[in-house]
């Protein structure tokens, strides 16, 4: 998808797909995705934060991802993490055969869970992800910082 041309433009498309966003929302569309930064949406519940991050996924053509916070919430759960009991039945049934296994191997794309973060991160395809960071206030300190760190990139 190019980018659009104009704020009418993205209040246009927006409408096109059953949202209707005022002149403030369909600037703040137009120049996140002008300038390629994220765009990040307050407001109380149910004004359309969310919905907004569907529409904008339907319209570009691009994969929505949530990554919902919540207290507790850790890097790995938001990044990554591996599927150890793939992992160890991969490892008995190689042992069982009299084979070998490295730990390349062990850690491969294969094994890897690829949760929010990562999925929206090393998006593939010809349209970038739309990543929705849902109640991040509900986030500890450390994850809020985490997320300002690898989001900024």
């Amino acid at each position: 998808m190019r980018g659009p041309e104009s704020v009418s433009e993205v209040a246009e498309a927006l409408a096109a797909h059953d949202y209707v966003a005022d002149d403030g929302l369909a600037t703040a569309v137009f120049l996140a995705l002008r300038l390629g930064r994220p765009l990040l949406l307050e407001g109380e519940a149910g004004v359309g934060k969310t919905e907004v991050a569907k529409v904008l996924a339907r319209w570009t053509g691009g994969e929505f991802v949530r990554l919902q916070c919540y207290e507790g919430i850790d890097v790995a759960q938001a990044v990554y993490e591996w599927d150890y009991s793939r992992q160890l039945l991969h490892l008995r049934a190689v042992e069982a055969g009299g084979g070998h296994i490295d730990e390349d191997e062990l850690y491969s794309e294969r094994f890897l869970v690829r949760r929010p973060l990562l999925r929206a991160i090393a998006g593939v395809g010809p349209v970038p992800p739309v990543l929705l960071v849902d109640e991040v206030d509900r986030a500890d300190d450390e994850f809020e910082a985490f997320l300002l760190e690898i989001l900024s990139d």
